[in-house]
């Protein structure tokens, strides 16, 4: 099962899930199917979960054995063991706004107090200009504070990524998708490397630097 707690960054790469799942959102992306939060959901519902442990052929998914199949007309992935996740199984995935580094308390509290309590759901509200000065307005913040937070809430968005991934960010000075925007590909894995062994973790896997680092620039836009 593909979710944020619980997974190093070695054992997310030790099977298939987090490298498909990385697939499956930059082919949506590029294929213009859905905003960055709604093809997180699209890809994260994909993913089917089971107790039982299933024997068969195609990609193993955390010792189940899955086949999937994905179609970009339909945004579906078909899953030969388990069940599809539902609506509030994928909010739980989407990182809650109090993950954001660069917002006020008070803010916090006033988002909270807006019903916007994920970052899904902060892209959502702040999509554009119009939504950002409407939302700066009800929190007493400024357009580009919202710019702020969406900018770390677009990273913390990215494929696969959870709190550790997130701390080996800032650890490399990267605080969100402009900074990752800013490097060019193996400035990006050198970083990040640095920043692993400063924190004495696994440092992820070129396959999964690529992805955020192509990911990144597909959600470019603004």
């Amino acid at each position: 099962m593909v979710g944020r707690p619980g997974r190093s960054l070695a054992d997310a790469v030790a099977g298939a899930p987090l490298a498909l799942e990385l697939r499956l959102t930059l082919a949506q992306l590029k294929h213009g199917l859905g905003t960055p939060i709604q093809v997180r959901k699209s890809v994260l519902s994909a993913y089917a979960q089971t107790d039982t442990p299933h024997k068969g052929a195609g990609a193993v998914f955390g010792g189940t054995a899955q086949r999937t199949e994905w179609r970009a007309d339909h945004c579906t992935v078909a899953s030969s063991a388990g069940r599809y996740r539902t609506e509030q199984e994928i909010h739980a995935t989407v990182p809650p706004i109090t993950e954001l580094t660069r917002i006020e308390p008070v803010h916090l509290e006033r988002l909270e107090a807006q019903g916007v309590f994920t970052t899904g759901l902060l892209l959502e509200v702040s999509e554009t200009p119009t939504r950002r000065q409407y939302l700066s307005d009800q929190v007493d913040a400024t357009p580009n504070d919202v710019l702020a937070w969406r900018d770390e809430a677009l990273m913390l968005n990215l494929a696969g990524f959870r709190e550790d991934e997130h701390q080996l960010m800032l650890q490399a000075g990267i605080e969100g998708l402009r900074d990752i925007l800013a490097l060019d590909l193996p400035e990006f894995r050198a970083r990040l490397a640095g920043a692993a062994r400063e924190l004495n973790m696994a440092a992820p896997p070129d396959l999964v630097v690529e992805g955020w680092w192509e990911q990144a620039r597909t959600l470019e836009e603004e």
